[in-house]
């Protein structure tokens, strides 16, 4: 192979994607935390290793302190820079409490937040409505998200949310989508350099078009939800685990999917 193709085919940034943890407390706390800790070992041996990890949410399942605290456990010795989200789980005042001085929370002041990094600027935002299931944005966080994307306009920006903004073909998941999808979508469209949109919340692996960008939800590390498009809940099944991998190879962004659970892949302790 020609050394020019070799010099256009190198990864110059990539971003491992988790989601949907559902860290908890109790008897059945194990299974949770040991999935989470399971994907974060398999991050460790991609080769390169990713800039980041970012976890779209329902980081823990009842929004508690303790809860909280175990996840800070099993994340607080990994190496990489990771950054969390909130979903419709969590509780965002609860999770800035305990990551305030960790840096997985941006600067620790508010569950929006974004990052810059040299080849891109990761996004972080907070789709979490209280009581409710579905998400909102609201006028405030989509005018600083704006602002966001037009700090670094010649920079690909990853947006992550919780909350996928459109209809995923399973019933049950799109009545809790996100409320102001049209709204980001605007906003996403007056800017060119949304490379990717990260979500979470369906428990599946989907992509779809979305704002001039290209949303992607990732797998759960613990259960998925099953395909259920007629309608009913869709239930949460053992079913082997994944993580996304989104990755700039030079000449434009790809997303890869890799196993964890069921596969014959290095998984890397910390």
């Amino acid at each position: 192979m020609p050394a020019g193709v070799l010099e256009r085919s190198r990864v110059t940034a990539s971003i491992a994607h988790l989601s949907d943890p559902h860290i908890t407390t109790g008897p059945l706390a194990g299974a949770p935390a040991e999935g989470l800790h399971r994907a974060l070992g398999r991050v460790l041996v991609l080769d390169p290793q990713p800039d980041c990890v970012v976890i779209t949410g329902d980081l823990v399942d009842r929004g508690s302190p303790e809860e909280y605290r175990v996840l800070r456990e099993v994340i607080r010795r990994f190496p990489l820079p990771l950054h969390l989200v909130a979903g419709n789980h969590d509780d965002p005042e609860v999770l800035l409490a305990e990551f305030a001085d960790t840096g997985f929370v941006g600067d620790g002041t508010q569950p929006h937040y974004a990052v810059d990094y040299p080849a891109f600027t990761l996004v972080v935002l907070n789709s979490k409505v209280p009581q409710a299931a579905g998400g909102r944005l609201g006028a405030a966080q989509l005018e600083w998200l704006d602002g966001i994307l037009g700090r670094r306009p010649d920079i690909p920006a990853v947006v992550c949310l919780h909350h996928p903004p459109v209809a995923v073909g399973i019933p049950f998941l799109d009545e809790m989508r996100l409320d102001d999808a049209e709204a980001l979508a605007l906003v996403l469209a007056r800017h060119g350099n949304v490379a990717r949109v990260l979500a979470g919340h369906v428990h599946r692996s989907i992509t779809a078009d979305f704002g001039g960008s290209v949303l992607t939800t990732a797998p759960s590390t613990h259960l998925q939800s099953g395909l259920a498009l007629r309608g009913g809940v869709p239930n949460y099944l053992p079913e082997p685990t994944s993580f996304l991998l989104h990755l700039f190879s030079g000449s434009a962004w790809v997303t890869h999917t890799v196993p964890i659970s069921h596969a014959a892949g290095l998984i890397a302790g910390f």
